[in-house]
């Protein structure tokens, strides 16, 4: 009974917590290569904020851009290397986009062009938390298909 009862009052103070508490957050490393130091930063993860972080326009707009701004390496496209490359990236406070890092990698040179691609990618709309803008980790994915 004393066991019951703890996990009904941990339960509700679950329940009132403050929402900003329940985010979830987690480290993305920044490495600074001319001082050769590295850190980290505290950013939200995409699916833990109250307002989603979001390409001006819309995912429509996103694949259409990834699709006009890919150049699919030559050498990689004669060798019919294809696949999907899985990336995070962080869209800051002010909609820059900052940390692009391959998750799930294909092959060097599709690698390599995913990242270019994210890293050029306009101003997005930033992510709020409780009315907040905050820094966000999102997770995309740039296809290579023949």
């Amino acid at each position: 009974m004393k066991g019951l009862f703890s996990i009904l009052i941990f339960s509700v103070a679950l329940l009132l917590l403050p929402q900003s508490s329940m985010a979830q957050r987690c480290r993305v490393n920044v490495v600074n290569p001319v001082e050769g130091t590295s850190g980290y930063i505290e950013v939200y993860e995409y699916d833990f904020v109250t307002e989603k972080p979001s390409f001006p326009g819309g995912d429509r707009l996103l694949l259409s851009y990834i699709n006009d701004n890919r150049c699919y390496p030559e050498d990689a496209y004669k060798k019919g290397i294809q696949g999907k490359v899985v990336c995070s990236f962080v869209v800051n406070r002010d909609g820059t986009i900052s940390h692009v890092r391959v998750l799930r990698g294909v092959e060097p040179s599709l690698n390599r062009e995913a990242v270019r691609i994210l890293s050029g990618m306009p101003l997005w709309n930033p992510g709020r938390q409780e009315g907040e803008t905050v820094p966000v980790r999102v997770v995309r994915t740039v296809a290579f298909r023949k």
